[in-house]
């Protein structure tokens, strides 16, 4: 999976969020691409960004930088940690979800 940010490690975590439990990249609507996360989108990409629609979301729009499984939005929101390879995901994200999703 191609996770675009800025000083990505292998991972997916970013210059912007970089401790232990950032390994989630997210989909935006706008563009259909993962990113490390919002701030990355901000830096990196052209365009505004647009979160994933709410028509969409039973596509996957979060990506597990440890695993590689993706999730849909609502199954990423509801789980603490990656239900593949157990990972945890950091809580703090829920402070940023209805950046990257719609229905939020």
């Amino acid at each position: 999976m191609d996770v675009l940010g800025v000083a990505t490690d292998a991972e997916s975590r970013c210059d912007h969020y970089g401790t232990e439990r950032d390994i989630v990249a997210l989909r935006f609507g706008c563009c259909e691409r993962y990113y490390a996360c919002h701030r990355c989108h901000a830096e990196l990409a052209d365009h505004e960004a647009e979160p994933w629609p709410a028509d969409r979301r039973g596509e996957p729009a979060a990506y597990c930088g440890v695993c590689g499984a993706t999730l849909t939005g609502a199954e990423y929101m509801s789980v603490e940690a990656c239900p593949t390879c157990a990972a945890a995901f950091n809580p703090g994200c829920a402070n940023h979800y209805d950046r990257y999703f719609e229905w939020v």
